[in-house]
């Protein structure tokens, strides 16, 4: 019942206090991982992952605690609420603990071994995350960015402990989550398989692309992503001579620049040795590299203008790949060696598997897809198909329910309370008239006889009542200091 309906319906002379209560949902995630403008896959994730949420209509605001790299100092947007120093381990506590007294409901944490400890040159993890996680009071939700089959027992340790503290473990596959319960011995209750998000992308013609890029005439093979050693890149190179001698127009992309900690360890050192490869090869033609951290709408035009994009990498056990799922978000013709995470989404025709370290198999893969245009067209759909599924939007609701329900929001509302005050003429025919007002059914009516914070003299000499509503599913309408200062004479319950 709004205060304007009851105000019609009873007059003007005595001074009514109404208050009105209204059912507030909304809860504060606090997302834990790296954040751009830090050059990170990690940090790229959280990002996309805390906007989508934040737009998935669920009402879930974002607070986000970004990890900063030895010596590092970025300029954050005004969503980075907290900073702490990667290899610190007071600061991990203290921002904890900031955590602790914010209004955060739940706490987010995108976990890669590398940012949450170190490896020393024996081999043996350094966890990071136990004392943060022992100070910490808020429900934990963890999302496995890296999950390891045969895991060293430091890493197995680690990640059962992770998995100890957090209230729900998403990992990204279904195979991850397989080795998850087989391999680390977890229970699968608090197991969810939540996709990697790509953008929602419009298929449209790479001719058309090409044109606006200058990259008109070529036929495009691409790998994107921060480049180091494990990407292989030096196998696609080997693998092109055979594939330009039967396509002489093609055009190899290398796109991102090095891994800043690559860079901060050996340089340009694989980079210049990709250089000298393509040197030796006479290859100059054919392969250009783009040496900048794209953004993502620079990244999405260069993967549509694409013909056949390649990951090439070394990894077998690679659990997921941010750029293998941009690209079928993209509807990519894909070739690819058969890490864990690509041989789970590839399947069914999605795309076409080539050998691990093996030149001469990705050539094959290449020049099928580039000499079968059904074959590369019915690649293109079926990935395309399955990238819908992955979309930010669907997967930021699938997020945003699943912190809800941790918050449990939905039995916790907030009350909103709001006293507003009129006159009106005081009649035995009170009730009545309030009967008669639509939608008051089920509505208590409490006649109090004070506002609060006056004197009990004062009180005595007030020839006013105060009245407030109170909706009887709502368990605490006014707060305890609010109904000690209101001595309650009568209490009416109307039904019609």
């Amino acid at each position: 019942m709004s205060f304007a309906t009851l105000l019609s319906a009873v007059g003007e002379s005595v001074r009514v206090y109404v208050e009105e209560t209204a059912m507030d949902t909304t809860i504060s995630i606090a997302y834990v991982g790296s954040y751009p403008p830090r050059a990170c896959g990690i940090a790229t994730f959280t990002r996309d992952l805390s906007n989508a949420v934040a737009q998935s209509g669920r009402g879930v605001d974002t607070r986000i605690a970004a990890i900063n790299d030895e010596g590092a100092l970025y300029g954050y947007p005004a969503q980075v609420r907290w900073t702490i120093d990667q290899g610190d381990p007071r600061s991990w506590i203290e921002v904890a603990r900031q955590i602790n007294q914010s209004r955060v409901s739940s706490v987010s944490i995108q976990h890669e071994f590398g940012l949450y400890g170190t490896f020393e040159p024996s081999g043996c993890f350094v966890d990071s995350l136990p004392d943060f996680l022992d100070r910490l009071e808020k429900p934990v939700i963890s999302t496995l960015h890296t999950v390891l089959p045969s895991p060293h027992p430091d890493l197995r340790a680690s990640l059962r402990a992770l998995y100890d503290r957090s209230t729900a473990v998403v990992t990204m596959s279904t195979m991850g989550r397989r080795i998850l319960e087989d391999d680390y011995g977890l229970d699968p209750a608090k197991l969810m398989v939540i996709p990697h998000g790509v953008p929602t992308v419009i298929r449209a013609h790479t001719d058309r692309l090409k044109h606006g890029m200058q990259l008109e005439g070529h036929t495009l093979l691409s790998t994107f992503g921060l480049l180091s050693r494990g990407k292989g890149i030096e196998h696609v190179i080997l693998a092109l001579p055979a594939v330009i001698e039967r396509h002489p127009d093609v055009l190899y992309l290398v796109l991102g620049e090095t891994h800043p900690e690559v860079r901060r360890r050996e340089g340009e050192k694989y980079r210049n040795s990709l250089l000298d490869l393509i040197r030796k090869l006479h290859l100059e033609k054919h392969v250009r590299f783009v040496n900048q951290y794209l953004s993502q709408q620079q990244l999405i035009r260069y993967l549509q203008a694409t013909d056949v994009y390649i990951t090439p990498y070394v990894d077998r056990n690679q659990i997921t790949s941010g750029t293998l799922a941009y690209a079928m978000g993209c509807g990519k013709a894909i070739v690819s060696t058969p890490y864990l995470y690509a041989a789970e989404v590839l399947a069914e025709g999605r795309g076409i598997l080539a050998e691990f370290q093996d030149p001469p198999s990705l050539t094959r893969g290449i020049n099928s897809l580039l000499e079968h245009a059904a074959l590369r067209e019915q690649c293109e759909s079926l990935a395309f198909a399955y990238g819908r599924a992955m979309t930010w939007e669907a997967v930021g609701m699938r997020y945003a329910d699943c912190f809800q329900s941790v918050a449990g929001a939905s039995a916790r509302a907030r009350n909103v309370t709001r006293l507003r005050a009129v006159r009106f003429a005081w009649s035995g025919s009170v009730r009545d008239k309030l009967a008669a007002v639509p939608g008051t059914s089920g509505v208590k009516v409490r006649i109090a006889g004070v506002r609060p914070r006056l004197s009990r003299p004062a009180a005595r000499s007030m020839k006013e009542h105060a009245v407030y509503c109170e909706p009887v599913s709502v368990s605490r309408p006014i707060s305890e200091r609010a109904r000690r200062s209101m001595s309650a004479q009568t209490s009416i319950s109307l039904q019609q």
